[in-house]
């Protein structure tokens, strides 16, 4: 008799039917049709057609906003991997007792509850027009995701490591350095690279709203209708997250490799 790698039950079948009641109930609260759908597709090869050929109308603008933007990925990463590292460590339950951690998740989870535009809005209401709104709404996204990531990767650690240098009589910063560091120093290279490059993309958009960057720019094209400047503006956003996204795995390979070579070392 053929196996079933999922036998569903009578429960399940009824949630499925719920589910996709549900999902065409809210289609058509939300005038989700297919005339609109073709419609859609209609407008947007018009659209498309007024984008192209891309040409550059303000290459000044254009420049200084894509090395804004780069400025404020790179600051925003650097000071978010800092108040990360600690605060991950608050978080994490194996080292750090209930109530400690439950601060520290509570304010991890705070700076994850909002989307980066949400949070650009407030920073340019408190602190103005400019990148340093970008720059401090990004420190709040990399809090949100790489303190998370961090803690998660610290109570996924081998207790015996820690619990042996626990035993020499070490000091905490000590059992840290030994102990937890080692075990989880190649994931904490990869969190950072992706947040580099998660903050490389953020930072062309926090700027629709004013927090600095290449998105002003972008914002204001859209706004004269000058959609063949927008192309060569999304076009040059594309080329300098690739070129990022490049830098980030080259970072990451010689990052990896001299942590190898220390840990066979050791």
């Amino acid at each position: 008799m053929a196996s079933v790698a999922f036998s569903p039950s009578y429960k399940t079948k009824i949630m499925w039917a719920i589910f996709f009641a549900y999902v065409i109930y809210a289609m058509s609260r939300l005038d989700f049709t297919w005339d609109r759908f073709v419609l859609g597709i209609h407008n947007g090869a018009q659209f498309l057609s007024r984008m192209f050929p891309p040409h550059v109308m303000q290459p000044e603008s254009m420049f200084k906003g894509l090395q804004e933007s780069l400025e404020i990925a790179i600051l925003a990463s650097f000071f978010g991997v800092i108040l990360s590292l600690p605060l991950s460590i608050l978080a994490a339950r194996n080292l750090m007792p209930k109530w400690v951690t439950w601060i520290a998740r509570t304010v991890i989870a705070l700076c994850r509850s909002f989307h980066p535009l949400i949070v650009a809005i407030l920073f340019v209401k408190a602190v103005g027009f400019g990148a340093l709104a970008g720059i401090l709404t990004l420190i709040v996204a990399s809090i949100g995701f790489i303190a998370k990531l961090f803690a998660e990767a610290i109570e996924e650690i081998s207790p015996k490591q820690v619990e042996a240098i626990k035993a020499t009589g070490a000091p905490f910063l000590s059992v840290l350095d030994y102990g937890v560091f080692p075990q989880v120093m190649s994931r904490f290279i990869g969190f950072v690279t992706y947040q580099i490059d998660s903050n490389l993309r953020n930072s062309t958009m926090v700027g629709i709203v004013g927090a600095g960057g290449i998105g002003g720019t972008l914002f204001a094209a859209f706004q004269r209708f000058d959609y063949d400047f927008v192309c060569a503006i999304l076009l040059a956003i594309i080329a300098m997250i690739m070129t990022g996204e490049l830098l980030a795995k080259l970072i990451r390979i010689l990052l990896t490799g001299k942590q190898s070579r220390i840990e066979n070392e050791s």
